[in-house]
């Protein structure tokens, strides 16, 4: 097995490992909302659900890249991370306004919380939503799913320590208005998270351009190439966060003259070097192909 091999084995390891602590505690604190009648606690176990959800889509894009593509998949089934994804963010949605929806109503009609286990709970989350931080925390950096899911995990530790300063303050002062406010709170971040996740989700969907990227930073790279006479026809998507794709009609003197491979092997090595793009589809061209102007030609360069 190689380095590269071995730290991505270690990786989905420690993924699943701290899926399987964070769905323990979205099952304690969904469980331990209902018997103790705390929204704020419930609220927590929705974040929780996103991060559980999070880890899960970062196990499936190890998985699922492992999967050869097919007839039927040309690009494999790097997509349904992203589809997984944009479920996600919906039905989240949905759970944080119907939280907010409730809290509304027990702002009005408060319910009583048994304060002591719903701070036992509360505790018990952070503790792990800690330990699953510092699992995560060597590898955050490595994968972007990765680091996505360390991210998820670092908001919920913030909102588990909400959660306890309500428990804190209802078990001294009985002021049952604190749960409802706190899960307020939570479900404004839920909201943010999730926002943020559809936004993301919808951009691959709809073929945008990847973030980070620009199309004049790409022809600027490009035509610091020699032999490089310009370009057309650039396009540029994302198949999943971590396989993004490019197809681009580059103009050059000849394209039969005897360096075109080491053109080839220059635009390839600046794509994969500045921008992190390893699946293209280039094609030389010696003259305009028709399908766009010369006038085009020089307004992309």
């Amino acid at each position: 097995m190689t380095i590269s091999e071995h730290s991505i084995d270690k990786s989905k390891k420690k993924l699943f490992f701290s899926m399987l602590l964070t769905g323990i505690i979205f099952l304690a604190e969904f469980i331990g909302g209902i018997w103790t009648g705390s929204l704020a606690l419930l609220s927590d176990s929705a974040h929780v659900f996103m991060d559980v959800f999070a880890l899960g889509l970062s196990y499936l894009a190890f998985r699922a890249a492992a999967i050869p593509a097919n007839e039927k998949h040309t690009f494999g089934y790097h997509r349904m991370q992203v589809l997984a994804a944009l479920f996600n963010g919906a039905s989240l949605l949905l759970i944080s306004f119907e939280i907010l929806r409730e809290a509304i109503i027990r702002f009005s009609n408060p319910q009583p919380i048994i304060a002591g286990p719903m701070l036992i709970i509360a505790v018990i989350g952070l503790v792990v939503n800690i330990i699953v931080a510092y699992v995560l925390h060597e590898h955050d950096h490595e994968d972007l799913n990765t680091r996505a899911a360390f991210l998820h995990v670092i908001g919920d530790t913030i909102a588990s320590v909400g959660v306890i300063g309500a428990g804190i303050a209802i078990y001294f002062t009985n002021l049952t208005w604190i749960d409802p406010l706190v899960s307020v709170l939570i479900s404004l971040l839920i909201i943010l998270n999730s926002g943020k996740l559809l936004k993301s989700t919808v951009h691959i969907l709809a073929e945008g351009m990847p973030a980070g990227i620009t199309v004049p930073q790409i022809t600027d790279a490009l035509k610091q190439i020699d032999g490089v006479e310009g370009m057309h026809d650039l396009h540029v998507w994302t198949i999943s966060p971590a396989f993004i794709a490019l197809s681009v009609h580059v103009m050059v003197e000849d394209q039969f003259i005897s360096c075109s491979d080491l053109i080839m092997d220059q635009i390839k090595k600046v794509l994969k070097e500045e921008f992190k793009i390893s699946h293209t589809t280039i094609q030389f061209e010696c003259q305009n192909c028709g399908q766009c102007t010369a006038n085009d030609i020089k307004d992309k360069l």
